[in-house]
């Protein structure tokens, strides 16, 4: 049995904040403490009530003044794009045809695949987050690349082989049978084992006929506790193709009901020029519109409404979508989440967006029971946050007079050198890499 008593200024959200000044929505405590036990959360509160608690001899990692926070969480990723981010000048479709489709042919190659599975998992951890959901490549190499990088790192990872049969390169099309038959054997392998969930991933009703579109409802069927992933309403010409290709659909929402494929486990990436009629169908049937705020720009797709979605009862989360997302760090992403609904006159508060990353993502993927809060029984993954990470934001810190103050500095102005430490159940990441750097470093 191993512990270890985490301390600094702890922060984690009790409910969705109504308002800048909601205390009720989030738990805070100055000198306060995390007590972690064979990589779960045993007690959370007053440093001096815990420490007493404690075995006498418990390691205790002192993090003051830092924010300790459950880890963050990201949504919507694509691990085979990680060298493609910063790929100049194309929309959507241009894009994934001049760039990505490209790059994701590597990941045929297991070497490949296991060196940017290991890379992508530090990435993250680097940032802040502890758990994302990602698209793997068409390849099954490459989901046994990513799931067992996850699992080398004890991480909470959601992933899944993207099905794509047509308007793809030869070697990135599988067919309908075979990419049913890969995704069972692939859910048979990895879901469920260890902290490892899968997400049933047709790419987008653009890259898979009627016939996969049938086998993808049909592991939807099977695999009822398995996540679904897709794409929805990112671009106009991609709206204007998806629906040319199912002529009956009343809409591109329509295509993915017809298969049944929206469900409360479903994860829609984008979401952007949805009509209320598809946005509707998302609340009645649970499925998340997931908002990518840095790649909708970085693309020029268009902007995300937040309002619209609150309106008509639709559930939402927030993602870096990496590689047409430009950054890992959900900070950043929640910085450019800010101004997309500034331009819309929707507001954003710093609570919220904290919110957002954390407890409002776990929500999204109903695993509010076992991360994105500091709560007992809860896994023991937690960021520790450096608000004068850099050196103008110490000094804009000096004038901060609040903990909302604090938050937007670190929202508007941090990145991966805000983050101290990283923490998967229980087990310090940042010092482990940076360890492993140092021995590196020496045998040269």
């Amino acid at each position: 049995m191993s512990e270890l008593l985490i301390r600094g200024r702890v922060l984690t959200f009790i409910d969705e904040p109504q308002g800048i000044d909601d205390t009720a929505s989030y738990l805070t405590v100055d000198d306060g403490a995390v007590l972690v036990r064979d990589g779960k959360i045993v007690a959370v509160g007053d440093y001096a009530d815990i420490r007493k608690a404690a075995p006498a001899d418990v390691t205790v990692a002192d993090h003051r003044p830092h924010l300790v926070m459950p880890g963050l969480i990201d949504t919507h990723l694509h691990f085979p794009q990680t060298q493609a981010i910063a790929s100049y000048g194309a929309q959507l479709m241009e894009w994934l045809n001049t760039y990505i489709f490209v790059e994701e042919q590597k990941f045929a190659e297991p070497e490949h695949a296991a060196f940017i599975a290991g890379r992508f998992m530090d990435e993250l951890l680097s940032n802040g987050t502890t758990t994302a959901v990602a698209y793997c490549s068409v390849h099954p190499q490459s989901v046994d690349a990513y799931f067992t990088a996850a699992e080398q790192r004890g991480m909470l990872m959601v992933g899944g082989k993207v099905m794509m049969d047509r308007n793809a390169p030869d070697a990135l099309r599988d067919t309908p049978q075979r990419g049913y038959d890969e995704t069972r054997r692939l859910i048979g392998k990895w879901h469920g084992r260890g902290r490892a969930q899968y997400a049933i991933s047709p790419r987008f009703a653009i890259t898979s006929t009627p016939e996969q579109m049938e086998m993808a409802k049909a592991l939807v069927a099977e695999h009822r506790d398995c996540y679904v992933q897709t794409h929805l309403s990112e671009n106009r010409d991609e709206i204007a193709f998806a629906t040319s290709l199912y002529p009956d659909a009343r809409d591109y929402t329509d295509i993915y009901a017809r298969y049944d494929l929206l469900t409360g486990k479903t994860l829609l990436g984008h979401c952007i020029h949805l009509s209320d009629r598809e946005i509707s169908v998302l609340a009645e049937t649970g499925a998340v519109g997931v908002f990518c705020p840095t790649s909708n720009l970085f693309l020029g797709s268009g902007l995300f409404d937040r309002d619209r979605f609150d309106r008509l009862g639709a559930r939402w989360s927030v993602a870096t979508d990496v590689g047409a997302g430009t950054s890992f760090s959900m900070l950043e992403t929640m910085d450019e989440a800010y101004k997309v609904l500034h331009l819309q006159g929707q507001r954003l508060s710093p609570l919220n967006s904290f919110y957002r990353m954390t407890l409002g993502n776990a929500r999204a993927l109903g695993l509010q029971d076992r991360i994105g809060s500091l709560h007992v029984g809860a896994d023991a993954d937690i960021v520790v946050l450096d608000s004068s990470g850099k050196s103008a934001m110490e000094l804009r810190m000096r004038t901060a007079k609040s903990l909302a103050d604090e938050l937007f500095i670190l929202q508007t102005m941090g990145d991966d050198r805000c983050v101290a430490e990283v923490y998967v159940a229980g087990r310090a990441m940042k010092a482990r890499k940076a360890g492993a750097a140092a021995r590196a470093l020496e045998t040269v």
